[in-house]
């Protein structure tokens, strides 16, 4: 072999090493993060719902947004690229749109939380891709939003 034939290997295999290596490594971390925020959010509930019980007061409402812009690592575009030849299901984006919805939905928690609510009502998730050119599969990154109406201490009327 010679050192040419090596290189461009090289050229192959060392981002695709680094993806998995720093891409493993960067999900991991995240979703410790997410874990934790959960479990700190956890007594905010948000509920899908569009219509608030009956016998619970409205206060002031807040419409709440949380976004969250996630990307994929370049070992999972080479694995999502392979799958697209032979089909069947893109596990390696998966973790990708799971990871987007949590976190855009803790955003929303987080915020609802600021401004000192205790439930969400009528929570929609919206997705897009991001960086997506006409009709070719150059998806990198997702956008999930996150959004609905914020409520104080919920009041039962007898």
């Amino acid at each position: 072999m010679d050192n040419e034939f090596l290189f461009n290997i090289g050229l192959v295999v060392v981002p695709l090493l680094l993806g998995f290596v720093f891409g493993q490594w960067n999900e991991k971390r995240h979703y410790k993060s997410i874990v934790r925020r959960e479990a700190e959010l956890r007594p905010l509930m948000a509920f899908s719902s569009r219509h608030i019980p009956q016998g619970i007061e409205v206060g002031d409402p807040h419409l709440v947004i949380g976004s969250a812009v996630i990307s994929v690592d370049y070992f999972k575009t080479f694995l999502a690229s392979l799958r697209g030849i032979f089909g069947g299901t893109m596990s390696s984006y998966e973790t990708l749109l799971e990871r987007s919805r949590r976190e855009a939905i803790l955003r929303m928690k987080q915020s609802a939380r600021d401004l000192g609510a205790d439930v969400i009502f009528n929570v929609r998730l919206e997705t897009c891709p991001v960086f997506a050119s006409g009709g070719q599969n150059t998806t990198r990154s997702i956008e999930v939003m996150a959004y609905g109406t914020a409520l104080k201490a919920p009041v039962f009327r007898g």
